[in-house]
């Protein structure tokens, strides 16, 4: 009875808007195709002076379409939470006509920008995630371990690459995948840095992957994770009994994947866990 209604009010906080949060709305980067916007969800009683853990979560579609709004129930639950939670934008192949790499590009421009301006953010520059589903999540697992495809003309000097990864079943290779190298024209060296799996290394971010069992990329999560054990680094994985991709979607697998994401950065030491929290 007791797990049953944690449960429900796990639910509840979940899905209703957060007292007294506010989104707002930047420009991170202005490209040749569009201005490319960051919705960023503050937290209640958020303030400049604060050093919040933050998350960036992009959108999935296949590099190809997709809605900043995707991740908005995750991005709501997380600011009610304490985090700063931002939602990004970025060019695609259907609005922009981009390939993968450009894609990639903008995911790390994302990270760069918030990391670039965590005092004007109110967050950790220390404790930022990169979120994602489907080539959303190829995008931010890219910003954490593909080495290069950072956009020209931004400041070197401050890291792309996030402190900890949330993927929502992510492509994780290119390489010997042909249906995905013909979007890249069949770049064998693209195609090697567009596998995240193959630049893991021990000390690289730690990771929480989503997959369902009935998805056709579900092995990209377990190669992932084998390597990852192979090398001493950190990457749990969660998998959904016969559900086919994107089943994070939908209710109830929607406040499960947000619950154990929840648990993961209370584990990595980005929230408190929520019966320690004030009222």
């Amino acid at each position: 009875m007791f797990q049953q209604f944690a449960l429900l009010v796990f639910v509840v906080a979940t899905i209703a808007p957060a007292l007294g949060e506010e989104i707002k709305t930047f420009t991170y980067k202005k490209t040749r195709q569009a201005d490319l916007q960051m919705a960023v969800h503050m937290p209640p009683a958020w303030k400049e002076t604060d050093k919040r853990p933050a998350i960036v979560f992009f959108f999935g579609g296949g590099w190809t379409s997709g809605k900043i709004d995707q991740f908005e129930p995750q991005a709501k639950h997380l600011a009610a939470r304490g985090m700063v939670a931002a939602r990004a934008d970025y060019r695609v192949k259907s609005r922009h006509g981009v390939t993968p790499k450009e894609c990639v590009e903008d995911a790390k421009s994302a990270v760069r920008w918030m990391r670039q301006n965590a005092a004007r953010l109110g967050i950790d520059p220390d404790r930022i995630v990169a979120a994602g589903g489907s080539a959303g999540g190829h995008i931010a697992a890219c910003t954490a371990l593909s080495p290069g495809l950072d956009a020209e003309g931004e400041d070197a000097a401050i890291s792309s690459r996030p402190n900890a990864l949330v993927l929502f079943n992510p492509v994780l290779r290119f390489d010997g995948i042909p249906q995905l190298m013909d979007r890249i024209g069949g770049d064998k060296a693209l195609g090697k840095a567009l596998s995240p799996t193959l630049h893991l290394k021990k000390d690289s971010p730690p990771a929480l992957i989503f997959f369902g069992t009935a998805d056709r990329l579900a092995p990209m999560g377990d190669e992932f994770v084998k390597r990852s054990k192979e090398l001493g680094h950190r990457a749990e994985l969660f998998t959904a009994e016969g559900q086919p991709h994107g089943f994070f979607n939908r209710s109830p697998w929607q406040e499960k994947t947000t619950q154990r994401m929840d648990e993961f950065l209370v584990a990595i030491g980005y929230l408190e866990k929520q019966n320690e929290q004030s009222p």
